[in-house]
């Protein structure tokens, strides 16, 4: 059994490190490269061969997991196989032959057009497919194709720094490798292959060009054929037919390129204005990737000789290597295509997020008032939700009719200008991420210190506002339960067990985070609403309707669709967060996750409701406390999750550098250990203009000053 194991394990070891192994003593070049050049066959298969090129490369380019050696040493140490190789065969003229005859037969038989016109570029035409294609790529082995240069040359530069290796051999060095490998005949055939890859990229661009969902954004509308991607198509043709030296032809193709690359510049300030759609960013980015790769192959078409245009070449090969490996990662993918739309979100929420922000004392008293309210809306909404979970229902029609129920409430509270505590962080850090992203002035970071100050003390008013209102109302509708139908509204055991599950000990806290993130999903899905409207320009389309406008007058149209414009991020947010807090819970008991929700002012209410039905004794007792420590926690990990989350992803969506961020907390945690009660409490006015400098505004340190001044 272990002699087994230990012959598994062998094998595992030579799969995973391949079969070349001993390979960085450079005493053993010679007897290592004399049995891999006299493997050379020009009659094998193509596989035989194909590999022999690919065990050649790893020879080149093995290096060990553990080395003193940094990556310039090591480039260095490749470099000198590469002349160490070709000295050797300089010296034994009778293999050379067979390594130069098995190299030209490979690289002779090899179709080209799907290396320069596919490594590196999306493929499919739709960014879901593309995403499902990168990731079983990732999953499954890759082989070889017959005859395909494409995958030959991926599997021969599977490591990104390859490219590297290759911007630093010299021209000589190049020269002696196209002599080995490489002669007119394979020039000549390689030169038809780039005209047909780039007959076909510019293929794909007015495939993109020309279709509706891109011209409609282009202003002012152009005629189809007189569209610079057309022009582009003909331009092309007429180079490819006329001579390589046609100066003038090479000249007016590459301007062309330039306008169509400016047309991708205009369509991205179209969405960037009206809404993002995330397959119009995939095709942009597409086109303009297409066209890089054209104007690239068009310097190597350009180059007089294959000899002499070595530079062009290696250019378009370390172009090749450099996009085959960033075309291969889902994250690169995912992070292009949705960083346009994921700002346009965070620049929705920021201005949704300007409503919640108190700056001053008559703003905190109205923030104050409109939580309140929220929490006199709650109040009802926790004893329904406590009716319903007595039903004893089926956990599925259990989660819709709280959804239901949290949705209306959720929705009368927006209507009557109130405000429920933990809903503002999503929409509040974008905007100070917004402000944030400007920072490069001292003055512009005693601005940002306000602003701060203002947000933290409108999340702490709606917290207070909340709890002030919804303590005493749930009492009160407890009281008329009682008096009514002469029983509390909690059976004894019920009540003890919801003041044992908000207790500070236990699971309260993973469920206050999980609720956090619900929050912050919840503010996702309104962000995506309003760019969705503005991006199918519904406030046009319902304003100018026919029937609309027949049944209810122009005007009356046109303020409906104002209103609709106004107010939609705010229906889909309070019905999503209301779907999210009553079926994400059914979702995951389903999957066998005990997962449940907890926000701190249903929780408020929910503990009054107990507290009520056991008697003012209740309060002697230690697992009360040990409840009301558990709100605490709850209201903290609500509204800091939530504001984390969308922190983090405004900051990133801004591309606030890391050194921005790292001088705002430092400048705000020195401020709330000097003055931490204006976190809580406005102090006075807030406006860094009128305000003196004093402990309430410190100066910014030196070290603050020079950050700001050296801000990327």
């Amino acid at each position: 059994m272990k002699i087994s194991f230990l012959k598994i394990f062998a094998v595992w070891r030579r799969f995973r490190r391949g079969a070349l192994r001993h390979h960085t003593d450079h005493a053993q070049y010679r007897p290592q490269i004399e049995s891999l050049m006299r493997r050379a066959d020009p009659g094998a298969s193509w596989h035989v061969r194909a590999n022999w090129m690919i065990d050649l490369a790893e020879w080149i380019r093995r290096e060990p997991k553990v080395s003193l050696l940094d990556d310039g040493e090591w480039r260095r140490v490749k470099y000198q196989r590469i002349r160490f190789l070709l000295d050797w065969l300089d010296g034994n003229r009778d293999v050379k032959q067979i390594v130069q005859a098995t190299l030209r037969k490979t690289l002779r038989e090899a179709t080209g057009p799907e290396l320069f016109s596919a490594t590196g570029l999306p493929r499919e035409s739709a960014f879901f497919s593309e995403l499902s294609e990168r990731m079983v790529k990732l999953v499954l082995p890759r082989l070889v194709g017959q005859q395909d240069l494409s995958t030959l040359f991926t599997a021969m530069f599977p490591d990104e720094s390859d490219a590297e290796l290759l911007l630093e051999l010299d021209s000589k060095t190049l020269s002696r490798l196209w002599k080995l490998g490489g002669d007119d005949g394979i020039a000549h055939g390689y030169r038809k292959q780039i005209d047909e890859a780039m007959l076909y990229l510019v293929t794909m661009v007015v495939s993109v060009g020309i279709s509706p969902a891109f011209r409609q954004r282009l202003e002012p509308h152009i005629p189809l054929l007189a569209t610079p991607f057309m022009a582009l198509r003909r331009e092309l043709e007429n180079y490819l037919m006329s001579s390589a030296t046609d100066e003038a032809g090479l000249r007016s193709v590459r301007m062309l390129i330039a306008v169509c690359q400016a047309q991708t510049d205009r369509i991205y300030a179209h969405l960037d204005e009206y809404g993002v759609s995330v397959g119009l960013v995939y095709h942009v980015e597409r086109m303009r990737a297409q066209l890089i790769r054209i104007a690239r192959l068009l310097d190597l078409r350009a180059a007089p000789h294959a000899e002499d245009g070595s530079g062009q070449v290696q250019a378009v090969l370390v172009d090749l290597i450099i996009a085959h490996h960033r075309r291969s990662s889902v994250r690169e993918l995912v992070n292009r295509s949705f960083a346009l739309l994921a700002r346009k979100m965070v620049e929705r929420n920021a201005h949704h997020g300007e409503h919640y922000i108190a700056r001053d004392r008559s703003e905190y008293r109205a923030m104050l008032k409109a939580a309140m309210w929220g929490g006199f809306i709650t109040a009802f909404t926790a004893l329904a939700k406590l009716g319903i979970t007595g039903l004893g229902m089926a956990h599925f029609f259990e989660g819709v009719f709280l959804s239901i129920n949290f949705a209306v409430s959720f929705i009368i509270i927006s209507a009557i200008g109130g405000v429920l505590a933990t809903k503002q962080p999503a929409v509040t850090a974008p905007a100070l991420a917004a402000q944030m992203g400007e920072l490069d002035t001292v003055e512009g970071l005693r601005e940002l210190l306000v602003k701060i100050a203002a947000l933290l003390r409108s999340q702490a008013a709606a917290v207070f506002g909340n709890l002030l209102a919804v303590a005493p109302v749930v009492a009160a509708l407890s009281f008329a339960f009682l008096l009514a139908f002469g029983l509390p509204i909690m059976s004894v055991e019920k009540a003890q067990a919801t003041i044992h599950s908000l207790s500070v000990i236990g699971v309260t806290p993973l469920f206050a985070i999980f609720t956090g993130l619900l929050l912050w999903l919840a503010s996702l899905m309104a962000g995506f609403a309003d760019n969705w409207f503005a991006l199918r320009r519904l406030k046009e389309s319902i304003a100018h309707h026919r029937r609309l406008v027949h049944a209810l007058g122009a005007q009356r149209a046109e303020r409906w669709a104002s209103w609709l414009e106004d107010n939609v991020s705010t229906i889909v947010g309070n019905v999503a967060l209301a779907i999210l807090l009553g079926m994400m819970p059914v979702i995951a008991q389903f999957f066998g996750l005990p997962l449940d929700v907890r926000h701190v002012t249903l929780s408020t209410a929910t503990l009054m409701a107990a507290v009520s039905s056991l008697g003012w004794e209740v309060w002697t007792m230690p697992q009360f406390w040990l409840a009301c420590a558990g709100i605490v926690v709850i209201g903290l990990l609500n509204v800091g999750v939530a504001f984390s989350c969308a922190l983090a992803l405004a900051l990133r969506a801004r591309d606030v550098p890391t050194r921005v961020r790292r001088l705002v907390f430092r400048a705000v945690l020195r401020r709330f250990t000097l003055t931490p009660t204006i976190f809580f409490w406005p102090g006075g006015q807030d406006n860094p203009a009128s305000t003196p400098q004093s402990r309430m505004d410190p100066e910014p340190e030196e070290g603050e000053t020079a950050a700001l001044r050296e801000k990327e």
